[in-house]
């Protein structure tokens, strides 16, 4: 193993101190170190997550490539599992090729550790695709947290136990890693508790009654800031000794659930009260998280109003119940533990409310779907987007949920919305997988199945699907003309004209968009297709070479974003006058603006903008001189294009493009040189090659990058 680029990866933060687990820590290590795939296994609420989470930290600098964290609890299904692996990765591919083919290209010449967080649910599926994954790429290392082991013959498993509880009362509770974490979680819950001689036995008393299990623990300890440790240890054996009704509701779950876990959480959900429990059973509807809005919206009736939810969030996060996490601008979001939300899932089974709870749950992501839709093209645009890809995997179970009840009309409906998911934020993918099946499920012609149409032929042209798309535009234009919408036929042209540029028919594209005669822009349920109309128009006049007339329409692009205070659109506009301004001779103009497009694509986290816009900004940077900046920045774009899966899209124009660059660069500064500056480039991390890329050439020869050479070069 290597120490290059040590912050590679995207694991989450250790909120806590890890308690215990050296002996643990390094048994994984041992493992990892003779095995490609370990397997944590163990009860729920014993710590596989913490374990592996500490563990893949102290991995982290030791890999080349880091190390990447895979939280599969909110999926459902299995179909998307290799989808859900790429997005954790810095992985964009987009094109229609097998994802597990994508996935095995990117990892295949990289050394790094794959997390795959709770796999219990998808065993068989998770088993498939490491198969595969390691055998495509030797410097892989995958470690599995589930409750059942994968059953592979590479597999090497440790079966994690409870942490150890002194043998007596009297014993060394310092030195007990359960009395450790009892204790640390009594002093944040109650301010300044602290073991003493006195309450020691009662501490170990409670953590043997608890099998040291850590979620039993830590849900005892919320106790302790209104009850002694006498006092909790005393109505924890009254609980036990009660065993019984409420428990039947989990006892044959498989695997079976430890005793003294559903002792802790049973008793737990005694003590709260009645709106507690019914918000706890209702919240377990929710795929990944939640914020208060959300929770008002889907839980709220007259039994559980909606002035009381704040106050009841805060009461279940008292009690450990609920994992209050920072969410966007001032809103807290909160997550509840799989073994918590289990256990609610049951309770609202038993009540009888999960499908009323399913459908407040799918009727609230399909309005916040349609808000983000009207509010897209305009100033809210970076928080539509934060807000879309937070509850991304709430979105995703709201479409399961359609699907898997047979309602095709409302998952048209809501596919059709995210229309700007699928085809601006990279989930193209996640859309035909969505649509395609939706549109199947439900013929019914109208409006909402013309928007679906629409969606998922626009997510085909970001996957370069001309063929799909063409056919997606021949059903959508007979079902535009019906519309008394004027957008949906602009919408129409932009599908069939996008198509044609794809393919190359430049002349053809150029008839059909401008035979949509745009004029100026107009509101409607398709509001962007005069936007993407006008980029793809200014594309095609680059593509034959009307340079003067690509600068007019980019311009008129970017004067229309500017004013809605739009920044996607207006992005892709910059990237056009750039490419207008290299077309007429104008090099230093072409690298404003692409830096511009740069910082636009950048603030939507686009990889694939960012990449274009980095390539032709390279080639502005030599055309105005600056060979060695340009090689640098060559570098950088390679390295994000990487992480796309085919470089330049395999379009052969933005390959001529790309090699005519460096070609004028090794003539300009020479082959070695030129080397020397596109590995600088390649191997700095990627925020500090984008925030390279925005410099001037002037400022960048007062503060190059640091030369870092590649190992064999």
């Amino acid at each position: 193993m290597t120490t290059q680029r040590p912050r590679a990866g995207n694991l989450p933060a250790e909120t806590t101190e890890l308690i215990g687990r050296r002996t643990e820590l390094t048994q994984v290590r041992r493992l990892l170190g003779g095995s490609r795939l370990v397997t944590l296994t163990g009860v729920g609420g014993v710590g596989k997550t913490r374990l592996a989470l500490r563990a893949a930290t102290e991995a982290q600098p030791h890999l080349r490539d880091g190390a990447w964290w895979v939280e599969l609890s909110p999926l459902q299904r299995g179909a998307l599992l290799t989808h859900t692996i790429a997005e954790a990765l810095p992985l964009a591919d987009q094109s229609t090729r097998p994802m597990i083919e994508v996935l095995a290209d990117y990892l295949a010449g990289r050394e790094l550790l794959l997390v795959l967080d709770t796999c219990e649910h998808l065993v068989a599926e998770c088993a498939l695709v490491a198969e595969a994954l390691l055998a495509a790429a030797p410097g892989l290392r995958i470690l599995v947290t589930s409750r059942r082991p994968l059953r592979m013959h590479v597999e090497r498993l440790l079966t994690v136990a409870p942490l150890p509880v002194p043998e007596n009362e009297n014993g060394a509770a310092g030195k007990a890693d359960a009395v450790a974490l009892l204790a640390a979680r009594a002093a944040e819950a109650a301010p300044g508790f602290a073991v003493t001689n006195a309450n020691r036995p009662g501490l170990v008393r409670l953590c043997r009654r608890l099998d040291g299990l850590p979620l039993a623990i830590e849900l005892a300890a919320a106790r302790l800031r209104e009850l002694t440790v006498a006092e909790l240890t005393e109505r924890l054996e009254d609980r036990f000794a009660a065993l019984g009704d409420t428990d039947d509701l989990v006892a044959d779950t498989e695997p079976p659930w430890h005793q003294a876990l559903r002792t802790a959480i049973g008793w737990s959900h005694e003590l709260c009260t009645p709106v507690e429990r019914l918000a706890w059973a209702r919240l377990s509807v929710f795929a990944d998280g939640f914020d208060t809005e959300a929770a008002r919206a889907v839980c709220a009736d007259a039994h559980l109003p909606q002035r009381e939810i704040p106050d009841v969030l805060d009461a279940l996060a008292d009690k450990s119940l609920l994992t209050p996490t920072p969410g966007g601008g001032p809103r807290v979001r909160y997550r509840m533990l799989d073994t918590i939300r289990e256990y609610g899932a049951g309770w609202l089974r038993n009540l009888g409310e999960e499908h009323t709870l399913r459908q407040r749950h799918l009727q609230y992501y399909q309005s916040l779907a349609h808000h983000a839709d009207a509010m897209w093209m305009g100033p809210d645009q970076i928080t539509c987007y934060e807000n879309v890809l937070t509850e991304h995997a709430n979105l995703r179970a709201a479409l399961d949920f359609c699907l898997g009840e047979g309602d095709g009309h409302t998952a048209l409906d809501i596919g059709g919305a995210l229309w700007f998911f699928w085809f601006a934020c990279g989930f193209a993918r996640d859309g035909r997988h969505y649509l395609d099946q939706a549109l199947a499920l439900d013929p019914t012609p109208g409006p909402v199945r013309a928007k679906a149409l629409w969606a998922c032929g626009v997510a085909a042209i970001a996957q370069g699907e001309a063929e799909a798309v063409l056919r997606l535009a021949g059903a959508f234009r007979p079902a535009a003309r019906e519309e008394t919408d004027e957008t949906a036929l602009i919408a129409a042209a932009y599908l069939e004209g996008g198509s044609l540029t794809v393919s190359g028919e430049q002349q053809r594209a150029a008839q059909v968009l401008d035979a949509s005669r745009t004029g100026r822009p107009v509101r409607g349920r398709y509001d962007a297709a005069w936007f993407l109309v006008r980029a793809a128009r200014a594309f095609v006049h680059v593509h034959l070479g009307q340079f003067a007339d690509a600068a007019a329409v980019a311009d008129d692009l970017c004067t229309e974003c500017a004013r809605r205070g739009e920044t996607w659109a207006h992005a892709w506009g910059d990237y056009m006058r750039a490419l207008a301004a290299l077309g007429l001779g104008r090099p230093g103009e072409a690298m404003a603006h692409a830096r511009t497009a740069v910082k636009g694509k950048h603030r939507l986290h686009d990889s694939l903008g960012i990449a274009m816009a980095i390539d032709l900004l390279a080639s502005a940077t030599a055309a105005s001189g600056h060979a060695e900046q340009a090689a640098r920045l060559l570098g950088i774009a390679e390295q994000i294009w990487h992480t796309l899966g085919t470089p330049q899209m395999g379009m052969p124009e933005l390959v001529a493009a790309r090699q005519a660059c460096e070609t004028e660069i090794r003539r300009l500064i020479g082959s070695d040189a030129y080397k020397t500056a596109f590995h600088s480039g390649y191997n700095t991390d990627p925020d500090t090659g984008i925030d390279y890329a925005l410099y001037t050439p002037d400022t960048l020869r007062r503060s190059p990058l640091p030369v870092n050479h590649p190992p064999g070069t």
